[in-house]
């Protein structure tokens, strides 16, 4: 059983307000920022006892460690290096754990920030989706200190099936780059084959009993397919920032010299949902754009 800590947590959306959640629900206490406050007023009336701040530096001000979930670069440069950010207020000795979606890059300049201060940094992307972090089974991927790892990961823990430390700062960005490389690839199969079963005249829901079983099965057809099947695309992890991502790995495959065919050429896909009006619907849309091609042949 880990201390009671004194916490801080940043950004209270479908991910960041469920894993503060588990934090609270642990015994640490939790005081919360989000740019919309009213998300934080909602989120301490459903955990009492914990309280809100109205800027990231009064949140951090007496924790031990911070955690952020915001959405993309700028954000956590904001709130970390901002005039009212994390970094102005948090004491020497302090560790600042970053779950957000970000560049490689990011994590080193906000790890050389941190360290001038004497604090700590980890980059620490999560999988899972929403239900993972309802649920606390989210797989966390960390770059950082091995020290400040060990010194997280009891935390890490409350909200995650799975966390592993994969090396120095940037390492859980580069991590999770090839977890959304994947899965990318993986949605858009998913997508052809569901399709083809249906102008093929089969049973969807039988082909995916059958071929599940067998050397095709994953989490995304385990997960999606029924969803897919049913035409309800509001289960998971947005368009909008499934585009995000992609960038940044197309980004940083083109800084490599690393080749990815099929991931650019997904997000082209995913840039057509966005054109039909599907930037919230979550990421197995990609089965509603073969459909809308099908219907304009």
């Amino acid at each position: 059983m880990t201390a009671a800590k004194n916490l801080a947590f940043i950004g209270l959306g479908v991910m960041g307000g469920p894993m503060a959640h588990h934090l609270a629900q642990a015994g640490h206490q939790v005081s919360v920022y989000n740019r919309t406050a009213s998300k934080a007023q909602a989120w301490v009336d459903q955990n009492p006892g914990h309280s809100f701040a109205f800027t990231p530096a009064k949140a951090a001000a007496d924790a031990d460690i911070v955690f952020l979930c915001v959405g993309k670069d700028e954000d956590v440069r904001e709130v970390v290096t901002g005039k009212e950010g994390v970094l102005s207020t948090l004491k020497p000795g302090g560790l600042i754990v970053d779950h957000t979606t970000a560049s490689a890059s990011l994590a080193q300049e906000m790890a050389e920030a941190c360290n001038a201060k004497q604090i700590d940094f980890l980059d620490a992307p999560v999988s899972g989706g929403q239900q993972g972090a309802e649920n606390g089974q989210l797989t966390v991927m960390v770059g950082g200190e091995a020290a400040a790892f060990e010194r997280a990961q009891p935390l890490m823990d409350l909200f995650a099936k799975a966390v592993t430390h994969m090396g120095p700062s940037g390492s859980g960005q580069m991590t999770k780059m090839v977890n959304q490389i994947c899965i990318g690839g993986l949605v858009q199969a998913l997508a052809e084959g569901l399709n083809f079963a249906d102008l093929a005249g089969l049973d969807q829901q039988k082909v995916i009993d059958v071929i599940s079983q067998g050397a095709a099965g994953s989490w995304q057809m385990s997960n999606r397919h029924k969803t897919m099947i049913a035409g309800e695309y509001e289960h998971g992890f947005a368009v909008d920032w499934m585009r995000k991502d992609l960038k940044i790995c197309l980004d940083q495959a083109r800084d490599l010299g690393a080749q990815l065919p099929v991931t650019a050429l997904v997000d082209q896909f995913y840039a057509e949902v966005q054109l039909q009006g599907g930037g919230r619907w979550d990421t197995s849309s990609l089965l509603k754009r073969l459909q809308a091609l099908g219907k304009a042949v």
